[in-house]
């Protein structure tokens, strides 16, 4: 099989349905934010060294193959894919909990950076918002599985979490944030 297929020279790219949309189009959008997300992720592992962050970072970007997926393709569509459920978000919710006992509670903003770790996870934490942002201006246009925007707004949550405890397991303080 040959990775170019000429088929999107026409500005146009095909959905899991079969369906051809433009390459400018909600559904393109929110999936290639969610893609460009995924490949944060894989930055992240690639300077990883802490094992329980290694299996947490692979699992997320095999969800976000699911994100992806599920985005390409319509709701109304008889696409047998699987959709993102419940249990992803929950998932994430159980990580944070589990990482948060690390921290001291924040009572500051704080500035991102710290570790490249920690710097890494925080770009990933912005870009998950804006895929976030981008997924829900998307279901405003077309029916979306709202557990997308709920698994993109806890990542985003975890993401921090595990930023700040990136620095905390490297013995780097967080930089609060001077409002001078």
């Amino acid at each position: 099989m040959k990775i170019y297929t000429k088929t999107g020279d026409d500005g146009t790219t095909g959905l899991f349905s079969g369906k051809r949309v433009s390459k400018s189009s909600s559904y393109i959008e929110a999936y290639g934010n969610v893609d460009e997300l995924n490949s944060w992720i894989g930055y992240c592992l690639s300077g990883c060294k802490d094992k329980e962050f290694q299996k947490d970072l692979l699992l997320i970007q095999h969800d976000l193959h699911t994100v992806c997926a599920d985005l390409a393709t319509p709701i109304d569509s008889n696409g047998k894919i699987s959709r993102v459920g419940p249990n992803r978000a929950t998932h994430l919710e159980k990580l944070i909990d589990k990482f948060e006992i690390e921290l001291s509670p924040l009572t500051r903003f704080i500035l991102a950076g710290g570790t490249a770790l920690s710097s890494q996870l925080h770009i990933a934490r912005t870009v998950c918002r804006r895929a976030e942002r981008s997924v829900y201006r998307h279901s405003e246009q077309e029916k979306v599985n709202h557990e997308v925007i709920v698994y993109l707004n806890r990542l985003s949550d975890l993401l921090f979490v595990m930023a700040r405890v990136a620095n905390h397991r490297a013995g780097v303080q967080d930089v609060f944030w001077d409002q001078a």
